[in-house]
């Protein structure tokens, strides 16, 4: 089905359905090579095409009308399904790249017996991914968005020059992001002052992840939340915009770091029914000191995004766009 034309980006409405059709498009390029599994990168990017999908159509609802099954719960439920399959390709390429190689003969041979579960683990998975791309409610969404985009159904917002209300947009997501618990994780608040513990031996550090390693996973969803909605508007802001987006991508993939070795470390224990130390101890150390060299990397981040004035100035960013940009 061919897609109408739209004029010139420069109202809410125009954002919105640019923003929707993008990614929408990007999620269909590559379907057809995942419901094959012919390449783990396809099945990367109609993920992540997924998940911008799903940021466009939530951030931009108070502006469109779009029909029911183009839903944030409909797409989320199969970005998901997308994602436990990414999940276990990223576990299989970190262990074969990051690990194996460094790993003695003994342990590299233990390995096969965690790469055979993961295959066995993905075939379901896969399966299941599959049976999603083909059942009713993926091809309802595909219907219903192509139709939408042919003939787009707004709300009264949607007239309004992006930059009137792009602040309003920002700020919210901005506010929940500096307000996470997860930014005192590893702190102590002395008389009112929030003081960075320094200097953890590692065993501190990989304590602390024990007992507060999910509140850092779910800073990490906000940070990845608020990238991608600041990804939508670059071409309306400067430099420092710009900046701050890099940082926040950079805190992502901190964080994911960490999470990934995590989850790594919590998979293969389940496998061999036993505490990584004993069973692979050179590999259980790379993933302790890979969690280490993460936790350094993130302290400056959380430092400098602790301060007010570094606050401040995050805020002030999104309030004042480029102006004349959009005729």
């Amino acid at each position: 089905m061919k897609l109408a034309t739209q004029p010139t980006v420069k109202s809410l409405g125009d954002y919105a359905y640019q923003a929707i059709e993008k990614h929408f498009k990007k999620t269909l390029k590559w379907e057809k090579s995942v419901k094959k599994d012919e390449d783990p990168e396809a099945l990367h990017q109609m993920r992540v095409g997924m998940r911008r999908l799903r940021t466009a159509v939530t951030r931009f609802e108070l502006a469109v009308d779009l029909p029911k099954p183009v839903s944030d719960k409909n797409i989320g439920k199969i970005a998901r399904r997308l994602g436990s399959l990414r999940d276990l390709d990223v576990l299989k390429e970190s262990l074969e790249n990051n690990y194996k190689p460094n790993l003695p003969c003994k342990e590299q041979e233990s390995l096969q017996t965690a790469f055979k579960a993961l295959a066995k683990q993905r075939e379901d998975v896969l399966l299941n991914v599959q049976k999603t791309l083909k059942d009713e409610s993926y091809k309802s969404l595909k219907d219903t968005l192509y139709k939408w985009l042919d003939k787009p159904s707004y709300q009264p917002l949607a007239s309004i020059t992006i930059q009137q209300v792009l602040p309003d947009l920002l700020l919210p997501e901005v506010s929940n992001f500096l307000l996470h618990p997860g930014w005192l994780v590893g702190t102590q608040i002395v008389e009112s002052e929030i003081k960075i513990q320094n200097n953890w031996e590692p065993e501190k550090i990989e304590k602390q992840l024990t007992t507060q390693g999910e509140l850092l996973h779910s800073l990490r969803k906000e940070a990845k939340r608020i990238r991608y909605q600041m990804e939508l508007f670059t071409d309306l802001y400067g430099e420092s915009y710009g900046a701050y987006l890099t940082e926040v991508k950079s805190i992502q993939e901190i964080l994911g770091a960490m999470q990934d070795s995590a989850v790594l470390t919590d998979w293969l224990t389940d496998v061999f029914k036993s505490e990584l130390d004993s069973e692979l101890p050179t590999l259980a150390t790379l993933l302790t000191q890979n969690r280490y060299e993460s936790w350094q990397q993130w302290q400056p981040l959380q430092e400098r995004y602790l301060k007010p004035e570094t606050k401040h100035s995050f805020h002030l960013t999104i309030l004042h766009p480029l102006s004349g940009v959009i005729g």
